[in-house]
């Protein structure tokens, strides 16, 4: 039987009121935008009062209750999770089960990136959590991947290279994704603004790419995987993002969780393609990932990373972000009255 839906449950908002709530056992936090880096506090507070409140990117006026009474897992996706790091322990406590897609990008020559801290202190921080949690509980990811009039396959091959012989002992899979410059014409249109000549790998590109990255992977060990790419590369597997055999690799000792992503019993991990059961449909064609519960608000990352697919304007991201409450139930103002939405921008990876 497919997923039929996450249980439901009562929350106390508050303002005192009850109100319904799907209560997820798996939480991304967030493909939508950084909530490690910019939004730790709050999380930290909503998981502390049970629960949080959520704007359907797709429909704003759409408000919906988050509970987390019965999550077992939280998915983290971050390009710098140092700011949470002082919370893990307090997450730990509660025996939620996490890991980390832990983006690590070298487009600083580019300036891609505008609001990340130096990719020294990135390279840093991604050591030094992967030292606090264990190498299998950080993916490391470079994506989007895109060339432009400085960047070549065989640049980007070398930049990703020499980080990782930097990170070779801090994790055991690389993730990789290409460019989809032209579906979001937001995206197009921010860099062609900022002038860095950027384009999409082209079929053959991608295909050399993936096969050069696989010889150069014969050094470091890594799994090496694709996210939501319709191309099959030799030797690399297509990633589930959000992926039911690590959790229950790595939480597996968790009796609710091992029901909930085992209903068939043991042979869910015997490599038969049984996760279909449990598959995301929300997430694009390619997407392997198995259901979540995104709780993250789009048009809300001050990365402003220049080929972000989630958010709109820098100002618009700067002025909501300036308006966030820790103490607020949800993330982005507005989201918790009975106002306006915020408008939320393009669906992505943060």
């Amino acid at each position: 039987m497919s997923f039929q839906g996450w249980k439901r449950t009562l929350v106390r908002t508050k303002d005192g009121e009850p109100a319904e709530a799907s209560a997820p056992m798996i939480v991304s936090a967030s493909r939508a935008t950084d909530i490690p880096a910019f939004y730790a506090p709050w999380f930290m507070e909503r998981l502390n009062a049970g629960y949080v409140r959520w704007v359907n990117p797709f429909n704003p006026g759409q408000l919906s209750v988050v509970s987390f009474e019965h999550t077992r897992a939280i998915v983290f996706w971050s390009k710098n999770p140092r700011p949470l790091i002082p919370f893990l322990r307090e997450i730990d406590t509660r025996g939620i089960g996490y890991y980390f897609h832990f983006t690590l990008n070298h487009f600083e020559p580019e300036g891609l990136e505008p609001g990340l801290p130096p990719l020294a202190e990135r390279v840093a921080t991604f050591r030094r959590l992967a030292d606090l949690v264990g190498p299998q509980r950080v993916i490391w990811r470079i994506d989007p991947l895109m060339l432009t009039g400085t960047i070549t396959v065989e640049v980007l091959l070398r930049r990703i290279a020499k980080l990782a012989s930097m990170l070779r002992a801090c994790t055991e899979k690389l993730v990789f994704s290409f460019a989809d410059i032209e579906r979001y014409r937001k995206v197009g249109r921010r860099l062609d603004h900022h002038g860095c000549g950027a384009r999409e790998f082209s079929v053959a590109e991608m295909i050399s790419f993936a096969a050069q990255l696989r010889e150069l992977n014969r050094e470091w060990g890594f799994s090496l995987g694709s996210c939501a790419e319709a191309l099959d590369f030799e030797g690399i597997d297509h990633n589930r993002c959000i992926d039911g055999e690590l959790l229950g690799r790595l939480f597996g000792s968790d009796r609710e969780l091992s029901g909930f992503l085992r209903p068939g019993g043991p042979e869910m991990f015997s490599g038969l393609p049984v996760w279909d059961k449990i598959r995301d449909r929300g997430q694009r064609r390619e997407c392997g990932c198995i259901v979540s519960k995104d709780i993250g608000a789009y048009g809300s990352c001050p990365h402003l990373c220049r080929y972000c697919y989630a958010n709109g304007s820098d100002a618009a991201v700067m002025n909501l972000f300036s308006r966030h409450d820790p103490k607020s139930d949800s993330l982005a103002p507005g989201l918790s009255g009975r106002g306006g939405a915020a408008r939320p921008g393009i669906v992505g990876q943060p």
